[in-house]
């Protein structure tokens, strides 16, 4: 049997093993806080002990919420050699032409459409959608239930909250954050957060 690796042993790091175990995978657990097992999979160390010893094992997967946290580790890994893997639960539907990038976890009826492409890292949660020609670049996360309309571009690290909407031909920047419920039907300059129907800017207290 193949084993995985998984940083983090924290709600996602469970639903991430949830899916690999389902594909095969044995699990083992890599957390600074958690220690003894998690659902029944042991957790062998810290992080630190991860990228130590990393290559014992046929695939390594950071499974951390925080976007640039998990691109930085999943980095710091590749350049110690690690096999990052993707883990893709076994009733999504990908398109045949669709890249999905290494390290990327794509929950539970997760769909990526004809021709879109997703970068390192990103997460697509639970009955999330990604139309035709989409593309997201690394470490984009996608909450449960968000629905990107074809040729959406969205940029590096940026996050859109449960049932949030993207209407087609947008661009997101890098690091944006999207609430929700939004529904974005205009671009989003990087580093902002909007909220709201339609989705505008959240405005800063003075």
């Amino acid at each position: 049997m193949m084993r995985l690796a998984i940083l983090g042993a924290g709600s996602h790091g469970r639903v991430v093993a949830e899916s690999a175990a389902a594909l095969g995978w044995s699990i083992s657990f890599f957390d600074d806080v958690r220690t003894g097992s998690v659902d029944g999979h042991a957790v062998l160390g810290t992080a630190a002990d991860l990228l130590a010893g990393q290559t014992q094992f046929d695939g390594v997967i950071a499974a951390i919420g925080d976007n640039r946290t998990r691109l930085d580790w999943i980095l710091r890994l590749r350049t110690a050699g690690a096999t990052i893997t993707t883990i893709v639960d076994p009733s999504c539907r990908v398109s045949p032409s669709a890249h999905v990038g290494e390290g990327s976890f794509l929950a539970c009826a997760s769909i990526v459409g004809t021709g879109a492409s997703l970068g390192v890292g990103c997460i697509l949660n639970t009955a999330a959608s990604v139309d035709h020609d989409c593309r997201l670049a690394d470490a984009v996360h996608l909450s449960p239930g968000v629905r990107l309309s074809g040729n959406v571009d969205i940029g590096e690290a940026s996050w859109l909250g449960t049932g949030s909407s993207v209407r087609n031909n947008i661009v997101i920047g890098r690091d944006v954050v999207a609430g929700v419920g939004s529904a974005v039907v205009g671009n989003i300059a990087s580093g902002q957060t909007v909220v709201g129907v339609p989705a505008r800017p959240l405005e800063q207290p003075n």
